[in-house]
C-alpha cells in the first residue's frame, strides 16, 4: 500500500495502524507467553526486548510512510500535540491501535498460549510506586524523543526503524524490571483485558501519556519552525 506522493487517506492510516499494532502486540506479548510456555521463562528479558524490536523494524519500514508508524496511543497524542495529525485522525489512530492490540492478544491466546497473563505488563513492587511511575514516564519519554528525532531528521538516513525499535528494546532491557516498560497503552490494555489482569493497568494508561506529552511540548516549537521554513 502506497500513497503515491499524495496525502494518505484516513482509511489507509487506519488499516496500516491496525496491522502494525497487531504485529507489535503479537511479538511483544507473544514472546513472553512463548517463553513461559516452552522455556519456563528462562529466555527472560533479553528475549522480551528483542521481539518488539523486530516487530517495529517490520512496522516502521513497511508502514512509516503511510501512518508514521505510531502503533501506540501515547505516541499518537504526542504527534497531535506537535501538529502532525488532526483531532479527527486521533479517532482513527486510537480505534485502529486498540482493535489491532486486541486482535494481537486474541491471536496469542489462541495460537501461542495463555501463560504469563498473556504477556500483560506488571511493575516490580519491590520498588515504590513513586519510582515505578516516573520510570514508566521516562521510558515513554525516551521513546517519543527518539521518534521525534527521527521525524525531525527526515528518517535518520534510513535507520528510523532501527532507532525506534532499538529504543523500545533498550527501555525493556534496562527498565522493565522496575516499571514493566510498556510505553504503550494499547499493548498494555489488550492482554490485561483478555487475562483479567487489571490491577496495574492505570499505570500504563497514565504514565506513557505523561512521558510522550512532555517530550511533544518540548519538540513543538522545533516542528513549528521547521514548517515555517518549508513554506518560505
Amino acid at each position: 500500500m502506497r500513497c503515491d506522493g499524495l496525502a494518505c487517506s484516513n482509511l489507509q492510516i487506519f488499516t496500516v495502524e491496525l496491522i502494525g499494532t497487531f504485529i507489535l502486540v503479537v511479538f511483544a506479548t507473544g514472546s513472553i507467553v512463548y517463553d513461559a510456555e516452552v522455556f519456563g521463562g528462562s529466555l527472560g528479558t533479553p528475549f522480551a526486548a528483542l521481539a518488539p524490536f523486530i516487530a517495529l523494524l517490520i512496522g516502521v519500514y513497511s508502514f512509516g510512510k503511510i501512518s508514521m508508524a505510531h502503533f501506540n496511543p501515547a505516541v499518537t497524542i504526542g504527534y497531535f500535540i506537535t501538529g502532525h495529525i488532526t483531532r479527527i485522525q486521533i479517532a482513527y489512530y486510537f480505534t485502529a491501535e486498540i482493535i489491532g492490540a486486541l486482535l494481537g492478544s486474541f491471536f496469542v491466546m489462541t495460537f501461542i498460549g495463555q501463560k504469563a497473563s498473556l504477556g500483560a505488563n506488571f511493575p516490580n513492587h519491590d520498588f515504590s510506586i513513586f519510582l515505578i511511575f516516573p520510570v514508566e514516564v521516562l521510558a515513554s519519554a525516551m521513546l517519543m524523543g527518539v521518534i521525534f528525532y527521527v521525524v525531525y531528521t527526515k528518517g535518520l538516513k534510513g535507520f528510523s526503524g532501527v532507532a525506534i525499535g532499538g529504543m523500545v528494546g533498550l527501555d525493556i532491557l534496562f527498565l522493565s524490571f522496575i516499571s514493566g516498560a510498556s510505553m504503550n497503552p494499547a499493548r498494555a490494555l489488550a492482554p490485561a483485558l483478555l487475562s483479567g489482569s487489571f490491577e496495574h493497568l492505570w499505570i500504563y494508561w497514565s504514565a506513557p501519556y505523561v512521558g510522550t506529552g512532555i517530550v511533544a511540548f518540548l519538540f513543538r516549537k522545533k516542528f513549528q519552525s521547521q514548517r515555517v521554513l518549508n513554506y518560505e
